[in-house]
């Protein structure tokens, strides 16, 4: 077990490459928020979690208990997703939508890429301006023209 990353694994890459070629900028392993997530879109409130089947159970083939140490395997496993219960639930009482990516969705990008498109919105900056200037713009900046002195 010790040969097994916890940040940067090959479906990790995978989702930030596809987020990336969708046009999403991103954060890596907030260190400040649970569970360090392991993709942050912090102007959305949104923290991405990218799952491996086997190590967080989901409920499709890839998640099978080894035959040695079956009752070590089960209570390591447990601890996982009681930690991943603990920290979505901290997650969301901090004011953050949780979205995970499992291991099994990365077979099909399209669907994953539309799904994920789905969850987090357009592309591009949050929470900016992307129209013309504001009224209340439009008027400081006559305001600072007006006090400008002439040069003639």
């Amino acid at each position: 077990m010790g040969r097994i990353r916890g940040r940067d694994t090959g479906p990790e890459m995978t989702v930030r490459q596809l987020l990336h070629a969708m046009g999403y900028r991103f954060r890596l392993h907030a260190r400040d928020l649970p569970g360090k997530p392991d993709i942050v879109f912090r102007s959305r409130r949104v923290a991405l979690f990218v799952h491996g089947c086997f190590w967080h159970r989901h409920d499709c083939g890839l998640a099978y208990t080894p035959k040695t140490r079956a009752e070590f395997w089960q209570r390591k496993f447990d601890g996982n997703v009681a930690r991943d219960r603990r920290t979505k639930r901290e997650l969301e009482v901090a004011g953050w939508r949780v979205v995970t990516v499992w291991e099994c969705q990365l077979g099909d990008l399209a669907s994953l890429a539309g799904r994920l498109a789905k969850e987090l919105g357009p592309q591009g900056k949050q929470g900016r301006r992307a129209g013309p200037i504001s009224k209340a713009r439009r008027s400081a900046q006559k305001t600072r023209d007006q006090a400008k002195p002439s040069r003639r």
